[in-house]
């Protein structure tokens, strides 16, 4: 693990290093750089695989509240420590809030997009209560009241102690940093058609917290080339819970778009 100092904050993260094309992957709410491991593992023989810590996760620490567009310049601004004029950006849920943003911050830099069950709008608003009663839950008791609920929305069934061990270390103040992040980010779904980098969505049919529909509309607005694959059975993190389904599209991505 390294650390860069990047717009006022310690940004941790893992680099293959390699000679190879470079794709940066950004993790989604609650997770951090590990969870693109199965990624990093496929890709690091042809690839220069960066994964990191954004705000709040992890090693990396907010020093008060953010959006997502300061995670776009935290990703650009790791970049630009790494020597990296130019990458492939992608990420999932959060991760892929800040990819779109990184694509209309600096469209030059970004070779293609990777979006893993994602969108570019804001919460429904049939989920916000329930999502800010977690919070609330969490905050008052500590994340082994909610953890449960949690993995099912983020991870579906199965055993993810884990990860629920990582939540029960992270710092209230820093999870609702970055909550307030997550709830109040800005809808840029007006803006898809700037983006013209091409681009693979991918989303689990599955999805408890983000429904296939809103891939759809990646798919349909964004000006590039696009792809959707859908993953059946896949989860919120689907690259997480089906790799082997999520490794061969995005092999198959990359391999179109050259070195």
């Amino acid at each position: 693990m390294a650390t860069a100092h990047v717009n006022g904050i310690d940004i941790h993260y893992q680099d293959t290093g390699g000679s190879g094309p470079s794709v940066i992957l950004s993790h989604g709410f609650l997770m951090d750089r590990s969870m693109f491991d199965p990624q990093v593992d496929a890709l690091r023989a042809t690839h220069r695989v960066i994964t990191w810590d954004e705000r709040g996760f992890g090693g990396t620490r907010a020093t008060g509240e953010f959006s997502y567009w300061d995670s776009a310049r935290d990703a650009l601004g790791l970049l630009d420590h790494l020597g990296i004029d130019k990458a492939v950006v992608g990420g999932m849920s959060q991760g892929g809030f800040l990819s779109l943003r990184v694509a209309l911050t600096a469209p030059e830099r970004v070779r293609g997009l990777i979006l893993i069950d994602t969108q570019a709008g804001t919460e429904d608003h049939d989920k916000v209560e329930g999502y800010g009663q977690l919070h609330e839950a969490w905050v008052a008791y500590g994340s082994t009241a909610v953890q449960d609920v949690i993995g099912g929305i983020i991870l579906g069934a199965g055993e993810w102690g884990s990860w629920f061990e990582k939540w029960a270390n992270i710092e209230t103040q820093q999870f609702t940093y970055a909550f307030n992040c997550l709830m109040g980010r800005d809808d840029i779904t007006a803006r898809l058609g700037e983006i013209t980098a091409p681009a693979l969505i991918i989303h689990g049919d599955a999805d408890a917290a983000i429904p296939v529909s809103k891939a759809e509309v990646l798919r349909d607005q964004l000006a590039g080339r696009t792809e959707l694959v859908v993953i059946p059975g896949g989860t919120h993190a689907a690259n997480l819970t089906h790799p082997t389904e999520t490794n061969a599209a995005i092999l198959r991505f990359l391999g179109g778009l050259g070195s």
